[in-house]
């Protein structure tokens, strides 16, 4: 029987302001379900409002919000897609937290 291994990510998700706090939050709350449903969510920060380094199709603040999960590898690639479909998103990215299981278990 095979183990299937599970990461933990993280993924900040920059969305526009224009949407104001109900659509920023209907957005969070798809990609949340979106997570738990090929893993588990572990914690939400939302950063709320903020202002871009530099403007994004002439728009200098973007919503922020902090997402850490725990999924298979394969997931991220189908989250990423899903994230570029989806609009009007900013910016996002995911990335291998540095506190997963496989690091700890070495020290």
């Amino acid at each position: 029987m095979t183990e299937v291994v599970k990461n933990k990510y993280e993924t900040v998700i920059v969305l526009s302001a224009k949407l104001g706090e109900e659509g920023n939050a209907e957005l969070v709350e798809k990609f949340k379900a979106l997570i738990a449903k090929h893993g588990t969510v572990e914690s939400v920060d939302e950063w709320g409002k903020r202002r871009l380094a530099y403007p994004i199709n002439k728009e200098t603040e973007g919503y922020y919000t902090l997402v850490n999960f725990e999924s298979t590898p394969d997931f991220t690639a189908e989250l990423d897609r899903r994230y570029k479909i989806t609009r009007p998103q900013f910016h996002h990215r995911e990335e291998r937290s540095p506190f997963c299981n496989r690091c700890c278990k070495a020290a």
